[in-house]
């Protein structure tokens, strides 16, 4: 069967499209795919998404999309999509051993914060432990933190906490930092911040899953264990986006981004649009994210009526 607008990914991008295109009677179809809602799912609060001045379970905000989306007609299939041929329209996709065509597909699969991997991260994530301080660096006013990474992301991190936290102290693995010399000579230059090199995080610590209390380090060179108190615990190690699927098929910058041209959410294959986090490695918020959505289903709209 052939539907006008295949969504593929559900965060805000997604949602957003598809409470747009369905009320635009497009009748959209959204793949949920591996990880339904996308990284929201894993934010217990948020306060700065528009329209909540009490905040808003991260969890709760995308089920309010999710049935938003469907009230105005979208089709939701708990599937994902495991091939995609982009080469004519219809395109299609394949999911679940069945093929699905459209004139349309907006792309809106994410990126996935890049993890330490210790059993403890996942423990504490979304309570202690974060990937991004935009979102969550203002739960730790007055707070003792710990940024981990080596570029620039983990030094305009922890130059954002300084705001809030009353100490940063900068963790990495390494001797000498990825970052750019303009971001050392920042950090370095800022009294709240402190830094530990050639240290890995074994653990973090903390009480019965629900606040972080410290982390326990091994100097790489001497093998020595120790603790450091803290109250949360923010990894800065890149984030990836899940394009996997689209390689070779979509054009991606060289760090697997799709691309899309200025302005719009249009990618290299004309019927094929991208939103969200998937096209979008600067501000990586649900806010933009949802923006670049509603974008991308007016830009399906109009290229339908020319269909």
């Amino acid at each position: 069967m052939s539907h006008k607008v295949i969504i593929i990914g559900s965060g805000p991008a997604g949602w957003t499209a598809a409470i747009y295109a369905g009320r635009a009677e497009l009748a959209p179809v959204v793949f949920e795919g591996a990880e339904p809602g996308g990284q929201l799912m894993s934010t217990t609060a948020v306060e700065n998404f528009p329209g909540f001045p009490e905040g808003i379970q991260g969890s709760d905000l995308m089920d309010h999309m999710r049935a938003q989306a469907k009230r105005f007609g979208a089709e939701v299939l708990s599937q994902r999509v495991d091939q995609v041929d982009f080469s004519a329209r219809p395109f299609k996709v394949t999911s679940n051993n069945r093929i699905y065509e459209a004139d349309v597909v907006i792309v809106s699969t994410g990126a996935s914060a890049r993890r330490l991997g210790i059993e403890s991260e996942q423990k504490f994530y979304g309570r202690g432990v974060s990937a991004c301080a935009t979102c969550d660096g203002f739960f730790f006013k007055n707070k003792k933190v710990v940024v981990v990474g080596g570029g620039d992301a983990a030094m305009e991190e922890a130059m954002f906490l300084t705001r809030f936290a009353t100490q940063v102290v900068l963790v990495h693995r390494r001797e000498n930092f990825r970052a750019s010399k303009i971001m050392q000579d920042r950090v370095a230059q800022q009294p709240k911040i402190s830094i530990i090199r050639n240290a890995e995080v074994l653990e973090i610590l903390g009480q019965d899953a629900t606040r972080v209390t410290g982390i326990q380090l091994k100097d790489v060179q001497t093998g020595e264990i120790s603790e450091l108190e803290t109250d949360g615990v923010f990894v800065a190690i890149g984030h990836a986006p899940n394009t996997k699927l689209f390689e070779n098929i979509l054009d991606l910058d060289e760090h697997g981004y799709i691309k899309t041209k200025p302005g719009t959410t249009q990618t290299s294959l004309p019927g094929i649009l991208a939103a969200g986090d998937v096209q979008d490695s600067v501000y990586r918020q649900a806010i933009t994210a949802a923006g670049s959505g509603c974008m991308a289903a007016i830009e399906a709209e109009r290229m339908l009526r020319e269909v």
